[in-house]
């Protein structure tokens, strides 16, 4: 028994065409400025539920200071878990001294956090490998608990509002141009 199909069951040529407009405004509407997905695919960062709020932190830091996540609201955050005997953790770290050297100080914040509480080994180790960045230490590891860091490196990139955007776990190159632009997009676009 063949079905007979009317005129009435398939909507006109104007109706599918103006479906369609509809359907293209309401995701161009939808979309950011730029989408981060793709860069964030491109560089294996993972993603996380929209809107996680980032655990508030204090942590001393190497050079005496406390660094508290309060004081770093609206800029971009770069949290990167890593320790001395991690060979990959030392291969990442010249990468991240020149992400932090090309990207606005006032907009970007990349902090290192080690649970490693030898304060003149972690002096010896980045003056080996003629690297400067921040260094943070979780002494009683709640903040690596709280940011769910299971493996070494991890990196955590926190937005100006205090969420997490994404993280990532293994070495990446931070300073490839891919990685510079997403940092850059990120710090202009408001998230």
């Amino acid at each position: 028994m063949a079905m007979k199909v009317t005129s009435r069951a398939w909507p006109s040529c104007k109706q599918r065409a103006g479906f369609c407009i509809l359907v293209f405004l309401c995701a161009a509407l939808e979309q950011p400025a730029f989408s981060a997905d793709d860069s964030f695919k491109r560089l294996k960062i993972g993603p996380v539920p929209a809107g996680t709020p980032a655990t508030p932190f204090e942590m001393p830091a190497l050079d005496g200071q406390h660094v508290a996540s309060k004081d770093l609201a609206g800029r971009i955050v770069l949290l990167n878990f890593w320790a001395t005997w991690c060979g990959p953790c030392k291969d990442e770290m010249p990468a991240f001294a020149r992400l932090r050297k090309s990207l606005d100080q006032d907009r970007f914040v990349l902090l290192t956090v080690t649970t490693d509480l030898q304060r003149d080994g972690i002096r010896r180790f980045l003056h080996n490998i003629d690297v400067q960045l921040p260094v943070l230490f979780d002494e009683d590891r709640e903040v690596s608990d709280a940011y769910m860091v299971r493996a070494l490196p991890t990196t955590v990139i926190i937005g100006r509002t205090g969420t997490i955007l994404g993280r990532a776990v293994g070495p990446r190159t931070w300073d490839s141009p891919e990685a510079i632009d997403l940092m850059q997009r990120l710090m202009e676009q408001g998230e």
